[in-house]
């Protein structure tokens, strides 16, 4: 690599293939985020992109108190790093609805939230919660023999879980559109008990416009129609204490948007990658997670085959757009299987085997995932290892 930013004093000792963490550069994408957000308070980042309980440290070392995560494995990993106001961005089904209430009996300062766009699964959570909701509040008033846990008053009852409806703004995943029924769903969250009423989760991620004006275009079109929703379930007596909006493409756009409802909630920016870096080019991040490769087989004179499968690095991207290589512009990825990735270049012989080359992943949120632990680098030097605490489905609850 001739990038300064990521030269290491020694690489002989670390294993290939791995990933590796830039903390400089991680801290520097962070005081961007915050920069963009204007404040900390206004910012909810998702922790789906490294998985780690250390990069969430650094963030509430910047004031970032509020969290958003993906799955309860991730939620479990924020509350054991200390945070306390926890958004799962996600329908709780199946089991999956008893593991919120496990979650809340183990972590019962943790204020939760969760989405929802259908009555069902929200009554049976509501129907569990409003069940074991004494016990929470006995755990509460009980002095905690694990750690000095600080009380969240947001003036819900302890043992509740706030449930923001899931806004269907277009990338037609999951949510309801705004309208009657989304109203009528949000009216009978408000009736049940055991939930409450958290707001509306507004995420954006197909816009992926690489015009910056055309994708703030776009942006405040779901804007207006969210936030008329909004004031229309305000009108009714309904309680919309916030609004969680955008990926992070969208962003800045939505941290442009003078609402005090809006929790900002960018996720891959904390790492940024390859594919982020092309496709929104306004967006002033740098890669902080490269992955560390060797050169293990030269089967022809204008081949070179490194440790590098799709076992370590996102293969959702389409076969041979999966990782760049700075070093070899040209590479064309010919082949890659498990283990095994074959490059087709006509500088193959710089190269023999034991070599090391350095890769951007084009998505690095599922390659951090494919990675037990990674290595962490400061100043030029490698200071130790960060274990990706929840790539796991199930930690403890």
């Amino acid at each position: 690599m001739t990038d300064e930013r990521y030269a290491i004093a020694d690489t002989s000792q670390m294993l290939s293939p791995s990933l590796v963490i830039f903390r400089d550069l991680v801290e520097s994408n962070l005081a961007e985020m915050v920069r963009i957000a204007g404040s900390p308070a206004r910012l909810r980042p998702h922790c789906k992109t490294h998985k780690m309980r250390e990069v969430i440290e650094l963030e509430l070392a910047r004031g970032i108190t509020r969290h958003k995560c993906a799955t309860i494995a991730e939620a479990e990993m924020l509350a054991q790093a200390g945070v306390r106001d926890i958004f799962w961005a996600y329908n709780p089904v199946g089991p999956n609805i008893r593991r919120v209430v496990r979650f809340l009996e183990k972590y019962p300062q943790v204020k939760l939230a969760v989405t929802g766009d259908d009555a069902r699964p929200i009554a049976m959570l509501a129907e569990e919660l409003a069940a074991v909701q004494p016990v929470v509040d006995d755990r509460l008033a009980a002095p905690s023999t694990e750690r000095d846990w600080p009380v969240v008053d947001d003036g819900a009852k302890h043992g509740s879980v706030e449930v923001l409806l899931d806004i269907d703004c277009g990338q037609h995943r999951t949510g309801r559109p705004v309208g009657p029924a989304a109203r009528l769903l949000y009216q009978q969250i408000a009736r049940m008990k055991g939930v409450t009423p958290g707001g509306l989760h507004l995420y954006d991620g197909h816009n992926h416009q690489k015009d910056v004006s055309e994708r703030r275009a776009a942006v405040h079109a779901i804007w207006q129609s969210a936030a008329k929703f909004r004031d229309e379930l305000l009108a009714d007596g309904l309680p919309v204490p916030r609004i969680v909006a955008g990926g992070t493409a969208s962003f800045p756009i939505f941290a442009a948007i003078d609402d005090p409802a809006i929790e900002l909630s960018p996720g891959t920016i904390v790492f940024h990658d390859w594919g982020y870096g092309v496709s929104f080019p306004d967006l002033n991040f740098s890669v902080a997670a490269l992955v560390f490769t060797r050169v293990i087989s030269r089967p022809a004179d204008d081949r070179v085959t490194l440790d590098l499968g799709y076992k370590a690095v996102a293969s959702d991207p389409p076969a041979g757009s999966r990782v760049l290589f700075p070093a070899l512009p040209g590479a064309e990825a010919v082949l890659q299987n498990e283990e095994h990735l074959v490059l087709k270049t006509p500088e193959a012989s710089r190269f023999q085997p034991g070599d090391e080359l350095w890769g951007m992943p084009r998505h690095i949120c599922p390659t951090s995932a494919l990675h037990k632990e990674v290595y962490v680098v400061s100043g030029g030097r490698l200071i130790g290892t960060w274990a990706v605490a929840s790539r796991d489905r199930v930690l403890t609850v």
